[in-house]
């Protein structure tokens, strides 16, 4: 895709801006990796994750597991119990970098995550940054999630987006493949620093 002036960036938020990971709580509640990596490919997968996403309540999606695997019951309650210990902290070198297309008065700024709804408010408690975007789609609030188009559609629309003068940065290659399909310029991000030089050639001053 042919690399067009841009008014608008949008971020993805969880391992862009915001260091997320089960593994930081479960590696402490398992005693074998085996046992754990078991438990993530075949009970608290990514697809059931991302219903909660979507907008399936917390405890629907744990009592539903819970009926399931009653053997890993204190596992799978963990999981939204203490969620807040798989959220480490910003990820500094992406935070700096919003820093500085925040203080250039460029760009407008805005971010589109998959996040429940009911655990995004202790995101945004804890992180001040997340309130310097001048609009925030959560997938749970929407009750769809990336890559589903219609979460694109609500993003351009509520905020009146012309997909072509806008650049959206996420990790996922799907949610990237997706937002191609808008007329969205992308950037796939793999790390601080390549986002940093990507963004350059976009013109953007980081």
């Amino acid at each position: 895709m042919e690399k067009k002036n841009i008014d608008t960036i949008i971020f993805d938020l969880g391992n862009v801006l915001i260091d997320w990971n089960p593994l930081y709580l479960y590696k402490n509640l398992f005693e074998q990796e085996e046992e754990m990596n078991y438990f993530f490919q075949n009970i608290c997968t990514s697809d059931w994750n991302e219903e909660q996403d979507a907008g399936r309540t917390l405890k629907e999606g744990t009592e539903l597991l819970v009926s399931q695997f009653p053997d890993h019951k204190t596992y799978i309650e963990a999981y939204y119990g203490r969620w807040e210990e798989m959220l480490k902290g910003e990820i500094r070198e992406s935070v700096e970098i919003l820093t500085k297309i925040k203080s250039s008065s460029k760009y407008k700024l805005y971010a589109l995550t998959n996040w429940s709804d009911e655990t995004f408010s202790i995101a945004w408690k804890r992180f001040e940054f997340l309130h310097w975007f001048e609009g925030i789609v959560v997938s749970g609030r929407e009750k769809t999630r990336k890559p589903f188009p219609l979460i694109y559609k609500i993003l351009l629309e509520r905020y009146s987006i012309q997909p072509e003068r806008a650049l959206f940065i996420d990790d996922n290659l799907r949610n990237i493949m997706a937002a191609k399909d808008f007329g969205i310029q992308t950037i796939h991000f793999i790390s601080p620093q390549q986002l940093k030089e990507e963004l350059v050639e976009f013109g953007v001053s980081v």
